[in-house]
């Protein structure tokens, strides 16, 4: 990638130096995320590949998808604010703290078909919701087997999304305009697996005026449109603010470019991720950066892997905290057509950062040799 490549901006690397991620969140090596108490953990997806059955800390769920580029297993974790309720309502097992619920769905295929199963997962999680008093979506994880197959005269995610967008339907929320981010990718084992984080505070939606609404796709992607937003900003009452950006690949408008080009569909997300970037800053109050932010890159094929890496390292600076804390994990996108899709998060608290951030040096020993205090996480 050259110098030259308009997605080498040097300023997001800088810029994200300035941003201190809020308390509640945290990415961890698997092992230092075992020694937290449970009590202390609202919730948590872990990722990399593990024996079936592997037991996992209480409140951490698995994403079962491989590792890339020899990274250990990881677990994004949601830390508790106060005391944590746990709980289960239909097929969904949740915990709450009274203010954030975190919930977790996986069912096996049963033969009914893949729209059956995911209309009954989100039926689930929808009385979940009702249940529990947290009314509001803030992100969702959809992964399920095969997604790229045909189903029956049907492609398998469009399946998926057909059930989905149903059960929206069917519990009277927001299935178009005002959906939550999301993401939706293909693994090579297990069943449907939905992960999902709610509230008693409503996000702000966030579009990509370089894309059409996912909403709004036509019928070419199949009888019912993907049900999600491209991001979503979270302003809570103390002034935090979070910002979670769904899957984001090559697409503009609602057509996929650069086939079989990854640096160039690779150039096309970035492109995207700061167009969803901008308006999250305009729609947020500003302060949300790529370079600062907590990624997940999703590669079709595992050989790409390096490829990516070193790209996003010329793009973001090898150095950046996007680049030292990105996850790379094989998974199949949602069209057969990408090669591989961003996500990401971002918190900013509400306090100066100079004063309360560690050096990026400091901060990674202090992940990998000891955990921090708990009472004061500020990464």
């Amino acid at each position: 990638m050259s110098a030259a490549s308009p997605i080498t901006t040097g300023a997001r690397a800088a810029d994200a130096a300035a941003v201190v991620p809020a308390s509640t969140f945290q990415r961890w090596p698997l092992s230092d995320a075992a020694r937290v108490e449970s009590g202390r953990i609202l919730g948590g997806l872990v990722y990399g590949w593990m024996e079936d059955g592997a037991a996992l800390p209480d409140g951490l769920t698995a994403v079962p998808a491989p590792m890339l580029v020899q990274q250990q297993v990881r677990a994004d974790v949601w830390l508790a604010s106060g005391p944590v309720e746990a709980g289960q309502t239909g097929n969904v097992r949740w915990r709450h703290d009274g203010r954030h619920l975190f919930g977790a769905i996986d069912l096996p295929e049963d033969g009914s078909g893949l729209e059956a199963l995911a209309r009954r997962a989100y039926g689930d999680l929808f009385a979940c919701l009702a249940r529990t008093g947290f009314a509001h979506l803030h992100r969702l994880w959809n992964y399920l087997p095969r997604i790229n197959e045909d189903g029956g005269g049907l492609e398998r995610y469009r399946q998926f999304n057909a059930g989905r967008q149903q059960a929206f339907l069917d519990a009277g929320q927001a299935a178009f305009e005002g959906a939550p981010a999301a993401c939706a990718l293909g693994l090579h084992r297990g069943g449907l697996i939905l992960r999902f984080l709610a509230a008693r505070v409503p996000p702000q939606p966030i579009e990509n005026p370089r894309q059409t609404p996912a909403w709004r796709y036509p019928a070419d992607y199949g009888p019912r449109a993907p049900t999600f937003s491209r991001a979503a900003v979270v302003c809570q009452p103390d002034g935090t603010k979070h910002l979670f950006v769904s899957g984001t690949a090559s697409i503009v408008g609602h057509a996929t470019v650069h086939v079989d080009d990854l640096q160039a569909q690779l150039e096309e997300t970035l492109r995207n991720l700061d167009a969803v970037l901008a308006e999250a800053n305009h729609h947020g109050g500003g302060g949300f950066t790529l370079g600062g932010s907590d990624a997940v890159v999703y590669v079709r094929r595992p050989e790409d892997a390096p490829v990516l890496r070193d790209q996003l390292a010329a793009a973001l600076g090898a150095q950046s905290p996007f680049l030292r804390r990105a996850l790379f994990l094989h998974a199949d996108i949602c069209r057969r057509d990408l090669l591989l899709e961003i996500e990401t998060h971002m918190s900013i608290a509400d306090r100066p950062a100079a004063a309360v951030a560690p050096p990026p040096e400091a901060a990674e020993t202090r992940r990998t040799t000891s955990l921090p205090d708990l009472d004061d996480l500020t990464r």
